[in-house]
């Protein structure tokens, strides 16, 4: 991103919130004007195309924690946008208490005096920018650069998702090289610092006021020159490799739910931080047991007596001992009971609840002494009609 772009375009604007919106509020408001202005859903128009740029680029930005505090800064150092370029005889017509604004960005007619490499460090650092195109004299150390995500796939038992499990994950990926140990030079020798640009890995283009800044193309952005290559990278410092990590997966996960382990995902470079894992959790299904939210559910099997005269039943739990539900008399086929605190374990400590549905059970065979109380029943019965109230408000439409 040029000096540019931060200082002429307004992000914030672009995206419809405010300065202070959290980042909840940014990705929200983006995720709602993408879909509006996605080209895929205004094929054939241009605006909406330039439209959907627009708000891809100020998200890009504003969605980076440390992004959108360089341009909170860079916009407040410079008066949100508001500058002008350097009047005629290097006078500062902006009115930046005499500041050469082409000193400031490393172009201009400066003469590159202690006070303007300052001023050119400041704003290499608040735009990610490096010490130039490698003709100054200031050093710069090479910087650490974080490891990248990682994902992987992993495949629980119903009861491990409950309960919480430790697994072991076999992860392959790119890593520092074995043989180098990530410098890239062959045994014995050491990379040198990049005379292009001075191991920032980046080098800027000045154009008056502003610049802009691209991966050094001689070290290839890694800010290191490898002289003699290590012949197992091919000097690059990497390489693939497999490890074995011990990853905790909390109790109470739900099949499909992604669980970030902070620090587990490829090593960083330099002396940076590791990235982090993200893992995809598959649950088997279990033969009993459902699961709705923190609730466990269960069908459980009746009979028609134990229905119609009510009963006490034993259902069974997914740890521990069969519980004793009551089922009332006259219990029709589909109820639920709630049977507390046998679910799932939710991050307070609490548990969810057992979800017990009755399903009444009609006999296939029936014995004779069976048949003839059924048919007693029946005549005991003979005058009451289910359907009737059903067939009344048919009537009605």
């Amino acid at each position: 991103m040029s000096t540019k772009d931060y200082l002429e375009k307004d992000y914030y604007k672009a995206l419809g919130v405010s300065k202070t919106a959290t980042a909840d509020e940014i990705k929200k408001s983006y995720r709602k004007l993408a879909r509006k202005y996605h080209p895929d859903a205004n094929k054939g128009d241009a605006k909406a195309e330039e439209r959907f740029k627009e708000i891809s680029e100020a998200y890009n930005t504003l969605s980076d924690e440390k992004r959108r505090k360089e341009y909170d800064d860079a916009r407040s150092l410079f008066g949100s946008g508001g500058f002008r370029r350097p009047g005629p005889g290097g006078a500062a017509g902006g009115g930046f208490g005499g500041f050469d604004l082409g000193d400031l960005f490393g172009g201009g007619a400066g003469t590159g005096t202690a006070s303007g490499g300052r001023l050119g460090d400041l704003l290499g650092g608040m735009f990610g920018g490096g010490s130039g195109t490698g003709t100054g004299t200031r050093g710069t150390q090479t910087r650490p650069r974080r490891g990248a995500d990682v994902e992987t796939e992993t495949t629980l038992g119903f009861g491990d998702s409950i309960d919480g499990v430790t697994v072991s994950l076999r992860l392959t990926g790119e890593g520092a090289c074995p043989v180098c140990h990530g410098t890239g030079a062959k045994s014995g020798t050491v990379p040198r610092v990049c005379p292009t640009c001075q191991g920032t890995g980046q080098t800027s283009q000045n154009l008056g006021s502003f610049a802009f800044s691209e991966p050094c193309k001689e070290c290839r952005g890694r800010g290191l020159v490898v002289d003699d290559p290590c012949p197992e990278c091919s000097g690059s410092g990497r390489a693939m490799s497999s490890r074995t990590i011990q990853a905790r997966i909390p109790a109470g996960v739900a099949d499909g739910q992604r669980i970030k382990l902070k620090g587990k995902g490829a090593p960083g470079e330099r002396g940076g931080p590791a990235g982090d894992l993200y893992v995809k959790i598959h649950v088997t299904p279990h033969p009993v047991f459902g699961r709705n939210g923190h609730n466990l559910t269960v069908t459980v099997p009746v009979t028609f007596p134990e229905a119609a005269l009510g009963a006490e039943v034993k259902v069974p739990a997914l740890r521990g001992a069969p519980v004793s539900v009551r089922i009332p008399a006259g219990t029709p086929n589909g109820r639920t009971f709630r049977v507390r605190g046998k679910g799932v374990r939710r991050q307070d400590g609490t548990n969810g609840d057992l979800l017990v549905t009755v399903s009444v059970q009609v006999p296939q065979k029936l014995t004779g002494p069976a048949r003839e109380a059924l048919h007693s029943f029946r005549d005991a019965t003979a005058g009451e009609d289910p359907r009737e109230e059903l067939l009344q408000r048919a009537k009605q439409t």
